[in-house]
């Protein structure tokens, strides 16, 4: 069935005929030239120019179609296409491209039906016959001018027409959604087309409203009824019109008043004006900084949730764990539970320290390590004797034999446990090396006065005493202390070159004084000798064994005729003083350990030399004879007397040993390293509460006044009776024996039981 309706338009030169047909599931409009204005082929029912309707092109509403219009049949597609001229084509409009409202729109290539553009993907579908374009570069840019064009030129009012009233024949108002009759056609009605239903109109495209005049189209072919009722199902949403025509009754056109249309048409309107928005900041927006967008909001959103990952199972590894304790609001003490089992000590940390407290854990922590660098391996291939041939010597120990047995590394634990050390002073011991090896001069030497060029550091605390030898036999003494040979041991570098050094440097008649011809020359040759006969007792090394002999047979040609020693060894008639014999007679006593040869005679002679000096029967000695007795000489004479055969039952010496205790015990306001050194090592020896107590307070002193920072840590300040002499290489290898006290000598009066 097929329905259509003619209007008259007249242009400003040229009569025109507007031919609207209806069929199944197609609308058409056309323009038809008219020869004149009387148009005198027209059927009567077809309103004259004057009488043209009028409607609003830019309206939503349903088109208002007169009664009487709405009977004629328009005759086939084939019967009313008329040949065009390019004339005619170019009266109906320049260009395939134009711009209704808000939409862009272009004539289908196929079937020249109206067609919106999506801008954003520059392609159009034909809603009729499916038809899909793509646009051009110039087809781009003519629909780009006319957005511009749309933007910078205002919008024009709808202008109303003027038309007779007379002639127009309004419709018949109706209800919203009402559907009036059309009278039936003359022309009878396909039996096809009576059981089509035309699709629903209840929601217009907008490309389906009144609007510009469609370019012509080349005349279009004849489809089947079957093809058109395809065709309508594929390409026409069933929502593109308004109303329905039935197999019971004609076509039936909702019509609606243009006032209730505009409500819809204001809505349509903003809709359409906040699409156009987005669509244009799309196009404009560059893709890839849309796509960074989306993906910054992707991962955004990955960071924000995450999903629970499951334990992969399979072997671990803790490698460390932490522990926090919130405070909450009106707690003042927040109490930490100690972890004992992650501080592991080897060696016994002092009474008096809180394992609790956080710093103190950490210094018991760091010096726990530090200890550690003297000790040896014991499955390491040594040139050391087997550890247990060297515990049996300890335990069978007595006098001089195995004198230096328990500096061995190896049983450092066992020894320190036993005989009063703890943590913090084999820390320092260890701290108080690396400082002497630091500044240790390129040739093996130290020097007392100067040291700090040795090893560019910022160290004060010069001596006074000029020369290496001074330095270097004192510096050497805490390393063979601490079991540090030529052989073995982390600083045997280190020993190896002050060894090479002395033995480089020693004359002929075995003097290690090296020039050093002052007061300080036969205390250089004492402590050298000590240094050469315990490095040969130590390793067995035979290189040592001559060198060892000749300067013990030094001190033996020295030795005064009192039985003494004093600064020069060439004048025999001089009284001797008994600091200075004390090195000479300790260096014999090494000597001895060390089976090198020493006569009996030279050791009474030194037993008359104390007779001379000593006094309140041996309890107390003084520095040379008629001199008054004092608690450093008290000290140093006393442990002489023991090495020389005194037992701990004699009056003297147990009478002397409590003196010192009770009346000079160590002190920080009275320092003095030298009578702490030489004191230290009798009450050892002696044993007992004398012992403990002076243990305990001789360490405590020497840890705390260590220095913990800048280049000098490790190191001890000169400070006390003769320290300035020395300066800090003489106070730092003092304060480090005195640490090494409970394995640098084995006791006399006591064995040491290790399992």
């Amino acid at each position: 069935m097929q329905i259509e309706v003619r209007f008259m338009a007249v242009p400003a030169h040229q009569d025109s005929e507007l031919q609207h047909s209806f069929g199944p599931g197609e609308v058409t409009f056309d323009y038809l030239p008219l020869e004149s204005t009387t148009a005198p082929n027209l059927p009567v029912n077809v309103q004259p120019e004057n009488r043209l309707p009028v409607f609003d092109l830019a309206s939503t509403g349903p088109l208002e179609l007169p009664p009487a219009l709405t009977t004629n049949v328009a005759p086939a597609p084939a019967q009313r296409q008329v040949p065009r001229s390019s004339a005619q084509v170019k009266a109906r409009g320049a260009g395939e491209i134009w711009l209704e409202g808000d939409v862009i729109l272009c004539a289908c290539p196929d079937c020249r039906a109206p067609m919106s553009i999506r801008i954003w993907l520059l392609i159009a579908d034909c809603w009729k016959c499916g038809t899909s374009i793509e646009l051009d570069e110039q087809q781009e840019r003519e629909v780009q001018r006319l957005l511009e064009q749309r933007k910078q030129e205002p919008a024009a009012p709808v202008a109303q027409v003027p038309v007779a009233p007379a002639p127009v024949v309004p419709p018949a108002k109706v209800e919203k959604k009402s559907v009036a009759p059309i009278p039936p056609p003359p022309a009878p009605v396909s039996p096809l087309a009576a059981t089509a239903e035309m699709p629903d109109a209840g929601g217009v495209d907008v490309m389906m409203q009144m609007g510009p005049l469609l370019p012509a189209r080349p005349p279009r072919p004849t489809t089947s009824p079957a093809r058109r009722e395809e065709m309508r199902d594929e390409a026409v949403p069933r929502q593109r019109f308004k109303g329905a025509v039935t197999a019971e009754a004609p076509a039936a056109a909702a019509v609606a008043p243009a006032e209730q249309a505009r409500p819809k048409q204001k809505r349509r309107r903003v809709l359409q004006k906040q699409t156009s928005i987005i669509k244009s900041l799309f196009k404009d927006t560059p893709a890839w900084l849309v796509s960074m967008l989306i993906h910054m909001v992707l991962l955004t959103l990955l960071g924000i949730f995450s999903l629970p990952i499951e334990d992969e199972e399979g072997p671990w590894i803790l490698l460390s764990t932490s522990a926090r304790i919130e405070r909450k609001p009106g707690e003042d003490v927040v109490k930490i539970e100690p972890q004992q089992e992650e501080a592991k000590f080897d060696l016994p940390i002092p009474v008096t320290a809180d394992i609790n407290d956080a710093q103190q854990r950490q210094v018991l922590i760091a010096a726990n390590q530090d200890a550690r660098d003297l000790r040896l391996d014991e499955s390491q291939a040594l040139p050391l004797a087997n550890v247990e041939d060297v515990k049996r010597r300890i335990n069978e120990s007595s006098g001089n034999s195995g004198l230096v047995a328990a500096r061995d590394p190896r049983l450092r634990v066992e020894v320190v446990q036993q005989e009063g050390g703890t943590t913090l002073t084999e820390a320092a011991v260890a701290r108080g090396l690396r400082w002497l090896a630091e500044h240790q001069n390129s040739d093996g030497s130290w020097s007392l006065r100067g040291f700090k060029h040795a090893a560019d550091c910022n160290c004060d605390g010069d001596g006074g005493f000029g020369g290496k030898a001074p330095g270097t036999a004192l510096a050497m003494l805490p390393f063979l202390g601490a079991g540090q040979t030529h052989q073995v041991g982390k600083y045997k570098n280190t020993v190896s070159k002050g060894l090479r050094w002395m033995l480089t440097h020693q004359g002929e008649n075995g003097d290690l004084r090296d020039g050093a011809n002052g007061t300080e020359g036969m205390y250089t040759h004492g402590q050298g000798t000590i240094v050469l006969c315990e490095a040969f007792a130590m390793t067995g090394d035979e290189q040592l064994r001559i060198p060892a002999q000749r300067a013990v047979d030094f001190i033996l040609k020295a030795q005064y005729n009192d039985g003494g020693w004093r600064y020069s060894p060439t004048t025999r008639s001089e009284r001797g003083d008994t600091s200075v014999v004390g090195w000479q007679l300790m260096a014999l006593q090494s000597a001895r350990a060390a089976n090198l040869t020493v006569p009996d005679q030279s050791l009474g002679m030194a037993s008359l030399f104390f007779d001379g000096v000593q006094s309140r029967d041996g309890e107390r000695y003084a520095y040379m004879r008629g001199q008054t007795a004092t608690p450093v000489m008290t000290a140093e004479a006393l442990l002489c007397r023991m090495y020389l055969g005194w037992n701990k039952e004699n009056p003297a010496l147990e009478n002397g040993v409590k003196w010192l205790v009770e009346n000079h015990p160590p002190s920080r306001s009275e320092a003095n390293i030298y009578y702490w050194y030489y004191a230290t090592q009798t009450m050892h020896h002696y044993g007992g509460e004398e012992w403990e107590q002076w243990n305990l307070k001789m360490r405590d002193i020497l840890v705390e006044s260590q220095e913990s920072s800048g280049h000098r840590a490790g190191s001890w300040n000169p400070r006390g009776d003769h320290a300035s002499a020395g300066g800090r290489i003489y106070m730092t290898a003092l304060s480090v024996c005195s640490l090494e006290v409970y394995y640098r000598h084995l006791p006399i009066f006591r064995q040491i039981k290790l399992d």
